[in-house]
């Protein structure tokens, strides 16, 4: 019997697996009147891991553009970041704009 599941097994050896890399996302945020920029450099230094130096560039960008990209991941870590600085402004009372695009 073990030499007929021998004889009806065939391996493919030219078989290609193709692996995609997943996709990233930007999280964008977005200029508003009533958030302090002092709440979004917090936001950029605990939540995105940006530097000091680094988190005061961008929420300067985002006050003069109206709008700057805070970082770059794959869907689901965009998703958290962007849920966690979501959450966090809205109990602090801020209506700060965030969003994720496909880069």
């Amino acid at each position: 019997m073990s030499t007929d599941l021998k004889e009806k097994i065939v391996i493919d050896s030219a078989l290609k697996q193709e692996i995609e890399e997943p996709s990233k996302y930007h999280v964008i945020f977005l200029n508003d009147d009533t958030t302090p920029m002092d709440f979004v450099t917090g936001l950029l230094t605990i939540i995105f891991k940006h530097s000091q130096e680094t988190a005061e560039k961008i929420t300067l960008q985002i006050h003069t553009e109206g709008k700057a990209i805070v970082g770059t991941y794959t869907f689901e870590i965009a998703e958290q970041k962007t849920c966690e600085a979501t959450l966090c402004a809205r109990q602090q009372g801020f209506p700060l704009g965030i969003q994720m695009e496909k880069e």
